[in-house]
C-alpha cells in the first residue's frame, strides 16, 4: 500500500493525535475537552491545520527551522532521489552528499575545517562537550574538564546540554545535573547588573566570564559555549565590545570557544552564522534547525584543524581517537537536503533579503514600542527580533508569563503564528520571538506585526 499524503480523515487524525501522540512542550490536560491542533500543509510562509485554518508562520516551525519556507520541491525531490540511491550507512564510512555538503559548509567558514554529523542540535552540543573532554584527558591530564555557559542561554535537551542551560525552568525537575559545568553571567544590557560599568558594558559582561574563570582556576578550565545571540533566553545580542573581548580572554587562558549555532546558523541573522558578525574565530561551532530547513534531521558539529588534530595522535591508537558515534549521523538524507537548502539561500540572495527585511521589521517594532507602552525594549538582528513586555518602563518590572501568553494567543485567533518565552525563567518570561523564514516579503512583516499591534493593544486594554 503506497501512503498518500492527501489521504487522511480529519476526524480521524485529530482522535488519533489526541489518544496516542505525546506532543513536545505540552500540557496534555487540556486535550481531554479541546482538540489538538494537527498542521496538514504547507507552503512558503503559511500553514493550515485539519479545520482548514490558515496561518502566517513567522517562527518557521514553532522553533526557527523552516528558514527557506514550506512547499520546497526541490529539497524533496532531492531527498528522495538520494534515498532510492543509497539511503544510510554509518558514518564510520562516507557517503556524498556528506562529503559534498562538509565541503560546501567548511567554504562557508573561513578558518574552520572538519563537520561531523549528527541529527539534533541537543546531541551536537553533546558532541562537542565530549570533544573538550577528551582533549582535556589527552593533552591536559584530565585537568580541563569544566564548560562555561552563560545564563539565559539555551543548549539543548539532554541532561548534559540541559546542565549547561542558563535557564532555571528548563532545568526544573531534572537534576542532578552534570559536573563541572559552570554559569557565567548573562549580557542583556536592558537588564544589566547592578554594579555594572553603564558606558562599556560589553566589555564589563565579558570580564565577567574572566572573573569566573579565575575564581574555578584557569587550569580547570576546558572550553567556553555561548550562542552569538542569545535565542530563546530573550533574543539578546551582546552589546559593542562584547565579542573581541570574549575572544581575547579565551585566548588568554587556553579556552576553547564554543559557539552555539543551533539557531542563529545558516542565515537567520543576514549572515551565514552569527559570530560572523562580530570578527570573531570560533574554535567549535555547533548547528542544526535551519542547516536543512526542517526537510530532514540533522546537525553538524564543526571545529578547526587543530582541535581535529587532536585526535590524530598515534601514542594512544586504540582510545586516542575520537570514540563518538551518531546512529542517523548516517543518513544521507540530511546532507542531501542541506546542500539544496543552502543553495536556495544563495540563488535567491536570501541573506540580503534577511538583512533587507530585518531593518524593515526592527523598524516597525519600533514604531509599536513608541505607540505601547507595554513594550519596554525591542532586539534583535536580521529575521531574528524579541521585545519585552514590561509593567512599568522606568522599572522595568516584567510582566507575567500570562501577558505574553495572552499576546500569542490573540495572534493566534487573528492567523499568525509568534514565539515567546516559555517556562524558562521565574520572572522573565515576558519576551514575544519573532523568526519568520529567510524568504520574508515586507507583506508578511507588516501582517505579522499588524497581528501584534492588536493584540497588545487588546491585552494592554484588559489589564
Amino acid at each position: 500500500m503506497t501512503y498518500n499524503v492527501n489521504d487522511f480523515d480529519s476526524l480521524d487524525v485529530v482522535n488519533s493525535d489526541r489518544n496516542h501522540v505525546w506532543h513536545h512542550l505540552t500540557q496534555h490536560k487540556p486535550f481531554e475537552t479541546a482538540d489538538p491542533m494537527v498542521i496538514v500543509k504547507g507552503d512558503g510562509m503559511r500553514v493550515w491545520d485539519t479545520k482548514g485554518n490558515e496561518y502566517l508562520d513567522a517562527v518557521s516551525g514553532a522553533v526557527w527551522t523552516v528558514n527557506v519556507g514550506y512547499g520546497r520541491t526541490e529539497i524533496a525531490d532531492a531527498v528522495r532521489d538520494q534515498l532510492v540511491n543509497m539511503n544510510y550507512f554509518a558514518q564510520s564510512a562516507g557517503n556524498v552528499p556528506a562529503a559534498q555538503f562538509a565541503k560546501k559548509l567548511i567554504d562557508k567558514m573561513p578558518g574552520m575545517s572538519r563537520v561531523y554529523y549528527s541529527n539534533s542540535g541537543s546531541e551536537a552540543n553533546e558532541k562537542a562537550f565530549k570533544i573538550v573532554r577528551q582533549i582535556a584527558h589527552k593533552k591536559y591530564g584530565g585537568k580541563k574538564t569544566k564548560i562555561l555557559y552563560r545564563e539565559r542561554d539555551y543548549h539543548g535537551t539532554t541532561i548534559a546540554t540541559l546542565s549547561a542551560t542558563g535557564q532555571i525552568e528548563r532545568r526544573d525537575q531534572y537534576g542532578p545535573f552534570v559536573p563541572d559545568f559552570v554559569e557565567v553571567p548573562h549580557c542583556c544590557e536592558y537588564r544589566a547588573q547592578d554594579g555594572s560599568d553603564k558606558e562599556n558594558y560589553g566589555v564589563w559582561a565579558a570580564d565577567q566570564i574572566e572573573k569566573v574563570i579565575l575564581a574555578e582556576g584557569p587550569e580547570t578550565v576546558g572550553a567556553l559555549c555561548l550562542e552569538p545571540i542569545t535565542a530563546g533566553g530573550g533574543v539578546i545580542e551582546p552589546p559593542a565590545g562584547y565579542w573581541p573581548r570574549v575572544q581575547e580572554i579565551c585566548k588568554k587562558y587556553d579556552v576553547l570557544l564554543h559557539i552555539d549555532e543551533v539557531v542563529c546558523g545558516l542565515g537567520r541573522t543576514g549572515k551565514w552564522f552569527g559570530y560572523q558578525h562580530y570578527g570573531v574565530q570560533p574554535d567549535i561551532v555547533t548547528m542544526a534547525k535551519g542547516v536543512a530547513s526542517g526537510y530532514a534531521a540533522i546537525s553538524c558539529t564543526v571545529t578547526t584543524e587543530e582541535v581535529f588534530a587532536a585526535f590524530k595522535e598515534d601514542v594512544d591508537p586504540r582510545m586516542g581517537y575520537f570514540r563518538d558515534i551518531s546512529t542517523f549521523g548516517g543518513c544521507t538524507a540530511g546532507p542531501a537536503a542541506a546542500l539544496v537548502n543552502m543553495q536556495i539561500i544563495e540563488d535567491e540572495k536570501l541573506l540580503e533579503n534577511v538583512t533587507m527585511q530585518g531593518e524593515y521589521l526592527r523598524g516597525r517594532l519600533n514604531q509599536l514600542m513608541e505607540k505601547h507602552p507595554l513594550i519596554g525594549d525591542v532586539r534583535g538582528k536580521g529575521l531574528f527580533a524579541g521585545f519585552e513586555l514590561v509593567k512599568d518602563r522606568d522599572t522595568k518590572e516584567p510582566v507575567d508569563e500570562t501577558v505574553a501568553a495572552a499576546v500569542a494567543a490573540h495572534c493566534m485567533a487573528n492567523g499568525v503564528i509568534i514565539g515567546r518565552t516559555n517556562r524558562s525563567f521565574k520572572t522573565n518570561n515576558n519576551t514575544i520571538c519573532l523568526a519568520p523564514a529567510l524568504i520574508a516579503t515586507q507583506d508578511d512583516i507588516d501582517q505579522i506585526v499588524n497581528a501584534l499591534d492588536g493584540a497588545v493593544a487588546e491585552v494592554s486594554r484588559k489589564l
